[in-house]
């Protein structure tokens, strides 16, 4: 005999989303899946710090003053931190829309729109937003069939719909949306103060060493001492944190450009707010100090993926066993609770041992035909009890 068991397989939801993402640590951790140019950032600083660290920071703190490590720690380790962070994080992505939903906007741009002729291009899907007065278009997603919120825009490279859409970036490793722009901000703005730290303390050191045997005469050690070798990374930590800086510096100016007008990169590049129409930016409150309080230090709205929610599927699986069955037999009951998915399943047959009866003593209205199974009476099974 085979017996049918459910089993519950616990599946959380971040295993079924759509989009080009990857998951770590359960669902906690949210990156795109191309990650090799963040993986090079981290090299960059982890690799340059170390050094700075291990060489530099040694003679500075007993020729100079011992606070040059420790600002230079507190610099380092809040770059990483708001580094992980904007990586880590959900940027403001937005749920697709389920099949009756995605039937229903149908319907309804179908209802707007009315049947197109065949061979007519049918028109653009978009509804009309009112904000501070100005007419903004929310856009529909053909690839998530939703109509897109206000400044939210679809990523090609994760392929989702990220709120207030800023840019994808590579060096981060994600999308850089509503959620984590803060802290992306935050991210260059640290990294740039940290590149000039260490730049100006790299010269700081060469300029040291000079004073004493001359800049010459340091590049010119002999190879058997430590000196030339600390030399040597000395001048590769300047070169790094010299085309670093160029570039860090750039998007940190660019990008507090936009906090104190309160728009993204992506409206910026699209010329939303300073095309032809010159229309005006209906989320900008016309003061930097507001704009930068609420790009910066406004509310963080939580995530609406809800990664780590649970989505349950029953697997059926096939249990062999023998039981003899007797005239009386009943038909086994197997029980499973929540937490008994992987215990061993017992049959118990339970068999009732049937009065015999003959046709001679039984009434003409209950004789049994041959091959009929005897039927115990009420009070037979009250006696046996």
């Amino acid at each position: 005999m085979s017996v049918m068991v459910a089993r519950k397989k616990v599946v959380r939801k971040w295993e079924k989303l759509p989009g080009r993402n990857t998951f770590c640590c359960d669902g906690r951790i949210m990156m795109a899946r191309q990650k090799g140019i963040f993986y090079l950032t981290l090299f960059l600083i982890l690799g340059t710090c170390a050094l700075f660290f291990a060489f530099e920071c040694r003679y500075l703190a007993v020729q100079l003053s011992p606070a040059i490590p420790v600002f230079a720690a507190v610099l380092f380790l809040f770059a990483m931190a708001t580094l992980l962070r904007t990586s880590f994080s959900d940027p403001g992505v937005i749920p697709r829309a389920l099949p009756d939903e995605a039937a229903f906007i149908e319907m309804e741009i179908e209802a707007t729109n009315g049947t197109v002729p065949q061979g007519q291009r049918p028109p653009p899907r978009i509804k009309n937003f009112q904000i501070n007065n100005q007419i903004v278009k929310l856009k529909y997603c053909y690839t998530c069939k939703i109509f897109r919120p206000p400044r939210a825009s679809h990523c090609s490279i994760c392929d989702n719909c990220v709120e207030r859409f800023d840019h994808h970036c590579p060096w981060v490793g994600n999308c850089v949306g509503k959620r984590n722009y803060r802290y992306f901000y935050l991210f260059i703005l640290s990294l740039s103060l940290l590149t000039i730290y260490i730049f100006t303390f790299n010269i700081v050191y060469i300029a040291l060493k000079s004073l004493k045997i001359g800049f010459l005469n340091t590049l010119k050690e002999t190879p058997g001492r430590c000196s030339q070798s600390l030399t040597v990374l000395t001048v590769l930590e300047v070169l790094i944190c010299f085309f670093t800086l160029w570039s860090v510096v750039g998007l940190t100016g660019f990008h507090t450009f936009l906090v104190a007008l309160n728009q993204t990169t992506n409206e910026d590049i699209k010329g939303s707010w300073t095309g032809k129409n010159r229309v005006q930016n209906p989320y900008s409150h016309g003061n930097i100090v507001k704009n930068c309080c609420e790009v910066l230090c406004g509310p963080l709205p939580p995530s609406v993926l809800d990664r780590r929610g649970i989505l349950q599927q029953e697997e059926s699986t096939a249990q062999e066993g023998s039981c003899s069955r007797g005239p009386g037999t009943q038909e086994p009951l197997a029980t499973q609770g929540p937490g008994q998915a992987q215990e061993a399943h017992s049959v118990l047959s339970l068999q009732v041992p049937a009065p015999s009866v003959s046709n001679t003593e039984m009434p003409e209205g209950k004789q049994r035909t041959p091959g009929e199974l005897p039927v115990p009476s009420l009070d037979t099974g009250r006696a046996e009890h």
